[in-house]
């Protein structure tokens, strides 16, 4: 009794106010509902929506994105950011395909194991994409639970969510759970928001104790803070008449894994022994852009872009590393060279392009 009295009013109020008409909801099957859920982690839904459209348009199932070349999946995920996202992404695809026969597990327990999933995504694939029950705790449903029950604590701890997991299974009900899961989902974005909540249309106001307590503004606890560190990095842009820039891929794990970008130094004396032993006495001259403000979920970057025409081409001149030398006009096309690009180098090379066909535009 006590399930259905806290999913039915859910299930009421999303009838007639819940979201119906979003892109994966159209066919839902197992593969639609993982691409979005993991695309929505830590990603406002109106963001996703081109994203997925053009995910959909390019990988339609999980053979075509198995068998896609991981440049080209980092390449369309560009802007998303949470790059790790997209590499576990390929490579679950390509472990479903190999060895699953291209189904997605039916169990949480089988779902879990593959990279990128976790126990509340696995929860969302079965309740919406397979029509199977499991119970999801994704950051909207945690918001919302935390509120009704007046539940202490950060809801990322371990052991907030040791309270929240059977709280979650028991108030999934057992039939129309599709839709409840859906629309705790919904509640949560749209109504029991993180800040200014609206609680007078919301369906669960009569009995949540954050609410009935005043505390709604308090509840759930927030992250506790702490001051981010500031690194600085210099990047080399070093192009050649041709309008051709040198990028290199990063290392396949750390920050912006596998992703293209500039050569960069840790200090201007660093650039400056590089480019001396580059070009020798024929040194180009430094074009120094102002500095460029990146913040991670752990600590903020200040880039220093450094621009400079070489000649012969850059690539003749750097030693030899994963490397492309990148024609600008490509930028916006699926040609041979489309790859996965940082949002700081996407936005430079964007700025670079300007620069070269000396069009107006501040390097800023």
């Amino acid at each position: 009794m006590a399930k259905q009295t806290f999913a039915q009013p859910v299930l009421e109020w999303f009838a007639h106010s819940g979201r119906h008409h979003l892109p994966w909801q159209d066919s839902p099957d197992a593969y639609r509902v993982w691409i979005s859920e993991i695309m929505l982690q830590q990603t406002q839904v109106n963001t996703v929506i081109p994203y997925f459209q053009t995910f959909m348009a390019q990988y339609p199932n999980v053979a075509a994105l198995a068998k896609a070349p991981q440049d080209e999946v980092l390449h369309l995920w560009t802007g998303l950011g949470y790059y790790a996202r997209a590499r576990n992404l390929h490579r679950c695809a390509q472990i479903v395909q190999e060895q699953h026969h291209g189904e997605f597990p039916v169990t949480v327990e089988g779902l879990v194991a593959l990279p990128g999933i976790g126990r509340s995504t696995a929860g969302a694939i079965l309740s919406l994409g397979m029509g199977i029950r499991a119970p999801i705790l994704d950051g909207n449903v945690k918001r919302v639970l935390c509120r009704y029950h007046a539940i202490e604590g950060w809801p990322d701890q371990p052991s907030v969510q040791k309270l929240l997991w059977p709280i979650a299974e028991a108030a999934t009900p057992k039939i129309h759970f599709a839709d409840y899961t859906q629309a705790m989902m919904d509640l949560g974005a749209t109504l029991c928001t993180r800040s200014k909540p609206a609680c007078e249309r919301c369906p669960l106001s009569r009995s949540c104790q954050a609410l009935v307590s005043g505390r709604v503004e308090e509840l759930p606890h927030r992250k506790p803070k702490k001051k981010l560190p500031r690194r600085s990095t210099y990047m080399l842009m070093c192009c050649n008449a041709k309008g051709e820039v040198l990028l290199e891929q990063r290392p396949a794990a750390g920050i912006w894994g596998g992703l293209w970008g500039f050569k960069e130094f840790e200090a201007q004396e660093d650039l400056d022994t590089y480019t001396r032993n580059a070009f020798g006495a024929d040194i180009p001259q430094m074009e120094i852009w102002p500095v460029v403000k990146h913040t991670f979920s752990h600590f903020h970057l200040d880039i220093t872009p450094v621009f400079i025409m070489a000649h012969p081409s850059p690539v003749a001149v750097m030693e030899p590393k994963p490397q492309l030398c990148y024609p600008l006009h490509s930028m916006h096309s699926d040609s041979e060279h489309a790859v996965g690009l940082a949002a700081p180098v996407k936005a430079l090379l964007a700025q670079l392009q300007r620069r070269l066909a000396n069009t107006p535009a501040s390097p800023t």
